[in-house]
């Protein structure tokens, strides 16, 4: 087996300089806990074409596979829910259903913990356990909880945790419920993404406690909250940068498909629009978005006569927005109950008002009721999301 330490140096140098790591407690952690442990059976590379590659430890030069290791990206380590690296004879199509984080990202989030010692720790989403592993290092394997609702990702994540060391609490099960009979928890953190965070995970945290997960849509846009429970049960705190996850699976959404046409025969309502569906191109936009149709779903397409066309569709409320580029305008035709766009637009014009602030502007404060979002404390800017 070959000796890594010089690369897990040079990591923890690279995320130290780029300010993921913050303190030397994480940094020892990221020294010691040898990352190609964690992509066993291999991982899938882009081969282009919306093609993946797949990459094994067992048929890689070593070099090689630990330059694929400690790479500064996210490697995905499954398709569709079930296909590994190992089971695929060459390049292969498919969704990416699980992944190692890219560094950055994970040690940015645990920073944000800002655990201490003897911290009880809950994470949602164990992937191939290297998060859980560099957290076992930093408070002991017996202050972990990690749930991961695949079978095949939970055991080679647990056999993964073993070989490096630590004897954790890995669970298989929905980590939306938690894990009550652990519970409660200094701190909870989601490596999958959320429509909304969780009451039963305000529930189980201790008064003072931090919840650190990402919410929205992957479709539209998301962002790294991070909240504290309060005495009274509720929990309420800020965003503190966009990131994106993949989607729990329970709350993962079903891509429209099928004839659009049908979807929008029924317009209500034409109009120029006042702003570009472009603008959902960039994080904060695409954030607001989601704010204010939380439940819409996005789809792009180009037309046969060369004009784009951007759809946005909310099934559970029959309403659509559909809107076709007219030269560097825009035409928004609208259906259903709801005015899509309307909504989205009202955001990102009250956005703009107040000089486009960014993501860490954006208050949150959760009850059991559901979730109330503010931005820059204005009364226009707020958003209220019941529990469904």
């Amino acid at each position: 087996m070959i000796d890594t330490s010089p690369e897990r140096q040079a990591l923890a140098d690279r995320l130290e300089a780029a300010g993921s790591i913050r303190t030397p407690a994480w940094r020892k952690a990221v020294e010691a806990v040898p990352r190609e442990l964690f992509l066993n059976p291999g991982v899938f590379l882009p081969a282009g074409n919306g093609l993946w590659r797949p990459v094994t430890a067992a048929g890689t030069d070593p070099a090689e596979w630990t330059e694929i290791a400690y790479s500064d990206e996210s490697l995905v380590t499954q398709l569709d829910n079930h296909l590994t690296a190992d089971q695929a004879p060459g390049p292969v199509q498919g969704i990416p259903t699980s992944s190692s984080t890219d560094p950055g990202l994970v040690l940015e989030m645990i920073e944000e913990l800002e655990v201490e010692d003897g911290h009880q720790v809950l994470e949602i989403g164990t992937g191939t356990g290297y998060s859980s592993a560099l957290m076992c290092h930093r408070l002991g394997e017996d202050n972990i909880t990690t749930i991961e609702v695949d079978p095949g990702v939970a055991a080679r994540a647990d056999a993964a945790l073993e070989t490096a060391g630590f004897s954790t609490w890995t669970v298989t099960g929905d980590g939306l419920l938690g894990l009550p009979r652990r519970a409660p928890y200094d701190r909870v953190v989601a490596t999958c993404g959320v429509r909304r965070i969780p009451y039963t995970w305000v529930r189980q945290t201790r008064p003072g406690g931090i919840i650190l997960a990402t919410i929205g849509s992957l479709t539209t846009g998301t962002g790294l909250a991070k909240v504290t429970v309060n005495e009274d049960g509720t929990a309420e705190g800020r965003f503190v940068s966009h990131a994106s996850f993949m989607q729990a699976r329970s709350q993962a959404v079903t891509p429209i498909a099928g004839d659009l046409s049908s979807r929008v025969a029924y317009a209500d309502s034409r109009r120029r629009a006042l702003v570009a569906p472009t603008d959902l191109d960039e994080p904060m936009p695409a954030f607001l978005a989601q704010l204010a149709a939380p439940a819409a779903q996005v789809v792009r397409v180009r037309a046969s006569d060369g004009r784009a066309r951007v759809y946005l569709f909310d099934p559970n409320r029959e309403s659509f927005a559909e809107l076709v580029q007219d030269g560097d305008a825009w035409d928004v035709r609208q259906g259903g109950p709801v005015r899509l766009w309307d909504d989205i637009e009202r955001a990102l014009l009250g956005w703009a008002d107040i000089g486009r602030p960014g993501i860490t502007e954006v208050r949150l404060r959760m009850t059991e009721r559901g979730h109330t979002y503010c931005l820059a404390n204005s009364s226009e800017l707020r958003w209220q999301h019941p529990v469904c």
